[in-house]
């Protein structure tokens, strides 16, 4: 999974609310492999970090989505 903030239609007014934000300061682009993703699956359901907020702009290829 690619996290592009850049391209995220909810930037600015979700951020504070965004496992991305949190733990690594809003950066333009990242990239989660599937067991990081997982990993923040579990923080987030256990109330450690907020969720991944990403609301992509443009249509995901499904073969990026978890």
């Amino acid at each position: 999974m690619v996290v592009d903030c850049d391209s995220c239609e909810v930037r600015g007014r979700a951020c504070q609310d965004c496992v991305v934000s949190v733990l690594l300061g809003a950066p333009p682009s990242i990239e989660l492999d599937t067991s990081e993703q997982r990993a923040i699956d579990v923080l987030a359901g256990a109330g450690l970090v907020p969720k991944l907020r990403l609301i992509p702009i443009r249509p995901v290829d499904s073969s990026e989505v978890a």
